[in-house]
């Protein structure tokens, strides 16, 4: 490998010190770092490479290899991959996938061992993993922390088999993320107690406060659809030591925009001491994660990036273990990184569906509960409501923008999953996906039966995708990786995306990222109110109803 020298205004993070200087890189590391003078104007600055601390690569509907060529044009060097959309479909065959699909490209991928497989009882996957497989998956290398734990009440009351992954990953010295959307008090307590580190699902200043002041480090996450940096970004003066960023789930649009860079840009924007940003950024994932990813000292593996300023972040140069992998928005290099349909892994059985599948029959007069979905929230509001009935069928009510809402079990022919939901905004037809968070069962809304049957029919004929339909046209873009991804190339993905997203607007949705938010409706570990292929679900509760 090369030896090679860059100059500029060095970031020394921790040190909370910028000087003139010469970095010397050396197979892949740092050689030596020569401070030359004070910082210079109208020179731009050297920095370690941005981390997103948390995020599901599914979510960005492309394959690692492919994220990675997005991602790099932004500074992101490193993510923690939680492989837990292909492995609640896949199993451990899923997780394989990633992380050998991920070795493929210059990037540095930490994947975690999926905790919660299925996320619940009260929904069909398409694979479980017991303490014995994620104990397998502990023990690699890759493998550097037990992701999310979702089943808080399971970790609250002692479930045999969540502890026993928990004790495993502790056995193994390595960390256990959280996942406990509005937990507080005793119960937050015990939860921590039990060892986990983390969480990422705080969206008030006063219940991520609460988990600081208890030991407990707090992800800040912006992504797609849950965005909770406004409400947490100031608790990052004060605890610069306990905060990472990431983006949890990301779509292919948003992610050729912009990745962990807009978060700093935004921070510095509202005032937020630019050590304590980078710190964020840059440094913490390292620390708590036992990353093997360089933070610009010397001997550290040579992952920095050079941007023109520390205020809008616009990144110039990426290097991943010395080597140039993006420069001015480009990817450096030819990266063959798309597979063939044929190569990838998947897992969907259902049979074509009739419109009568998807009938709400009611008679009794009285009301029925609603999910609200909230934009830029994972969380719904639980409401009631009379429907509109037609010939013993409740339905669509697009006045009132209460439409029906469906889940199809993917894995095997069973009855569908009929609900109603608000703040969709469709005027016609339908949208459906083989997103759906987190068993990834067919999810659909639309204004009525026929288009939600074609849709959904749509999708199962790609054996997995995301679909729009209405005013005689329809747009697909199939995902044949696990029903979640697919295999081409990520900028054309993201265009595709683009169009459907913007199709479905035209179709009347208000929603910024409606598919996006369509796949959260049953996410059941979330509150308030969720559907399931097994039927509706009360998350305060934690039942079906």
């Amino acid at each position: 490998m090369n030896t090679f020298k860059v100059e500029g205004n060095i970031v020394d993070i921790l040190k909370r010190n910028i000087f003139f200087g010469e970095i010397e890189v050396d197979n892949g590391k740092i050689k030596s770092i020569h401070r030359h003078s004070e910082a210079k104007e109208n020179t731009h600055f050297i920095l370690p490479g941005f981390i997103d601390s948390h995020v599901h690569i599914e979510s960005s509907m492309l394959i690692p290899s492919e994220f990675a060529r997005l991602a790099v044009v932004h500074g992101t060097v490193s993510t923690i991959s939680d492989p837990h959309e292909i492995a609640n479909v896949c199993g451990i065959e899923g997780v394989e996938f990633m992380i050998e699909n991920g070795k493929t490209v210059p990037f540095k991928f930490n994947f975690g061992a999926p905790s919660c497989v299925p996320a619940t009882v009260f929904e069909t996957a398409g694979a479980e993993l017991n303490h014995d497989d994620v104990e397998s998956l502990l023990k690699r290398p890759e493998i550097k922390y037990l992701s999310e734990m979702m089943n808080f009440p399971g970790v609250i009351y002692k479930d045999d088999e969540v502890l026993k992954k928990i004790s495993t990953a502790h056995r193994l010295g390595k960390p256990v993320d959280g996942h406990a959307p509005g937990l507080r008090g005793d119960a937050l307590q015990q939860y921590i107690h039990a060892g986990i580190s983390t969480d990422h699902e705080c969206f008030t200043a006063e219940e991520a406060l609460d988990k600081l002041q208890r030991g407990m480090k707090i992800l800040i996450r912006e992504g797609s659809a849950a965005k909770n940096f406004d409400a947490l970004i100031d608790l990052l003066n004060d605890w610069p030591k306990m905060i990472m960023f990431c983006s949890d789930d990301k779509h292919p649009d948003s992610l050729v925009e912009n990745h962990i860079n807009a978060l700093c840009a935004r921070a510095v924007a509202k005032g937020i001491d630019i050590f304590h940003v980078l710190r964020a950024a840059c440094i913490n994932p390292v620390h708590h994660y036992k990353l093997d990813v360089g933070q610009l000292g010397i001997d550290d593996y040579a992952d920095f990036i050079i941007i023109e300023d520390l205020k809008d972040f616009k990144v110039k140069q990426t290097y991943i273990d010395g080597v140039l992998v993006a420069q001015n928005g480009r990817m450096v290099g030819d990266w063959i990184t798309h597979i063939e349909a044929e190569e990838s892994v998947n897992h969907f059985k259902c049979s074509l569906k009739k419109e009568t599948d998807f009938a709400y029959l009611y008679s009794d007069q009285q009301e029925i509960p609603l999910i609200e979905a909230l934009e830029g929230q994972l969380i719904t509001k639980k409401l009631s409501f009379l429907p509109k009935v037609i010939t013993g069928n409740a339905v669509s009510d697009v006045e009132r923008d209460i439409l029906k809402i469906v889940v199809v079990n993917r894995y095997l022919d069973a009855p569908v999953a009929v609900s109603f939901v608000k703040n969709f905004g469709l005027k016609k037809g339908a949208i459906a996906s083989s997103v759906a968070h987190d068993s990834h069962n067919i999810i659909a809304v639309g204004v009525n039966d026929e288009s939600i049957c074609e849709a959904v029919n749509l999708v199962i004929k790609e054996t997995g995708g995301v679909v729009a339909l209405g005013n005689g046209k329809e747009e697909v873009l199939p995902l044949p990786v696990a029903g979640l991804m697919s295999t081409q190339n990520g900028y054309e993905i993201a265009e595709r995306y683009t169009s459907i997203d913007n199709f479905a607007k035209e179709l009347g949705s208000t929603l910024v990222a409606p598919f996006m938010t369509l796949s959260f409706m049953a996410l059941l570990v979330i509150p308030h109110l969720k559907l399931s292929d097994k039927g509706l679900f009360d998350g305060d509760e934690f039942r079906l109803i």
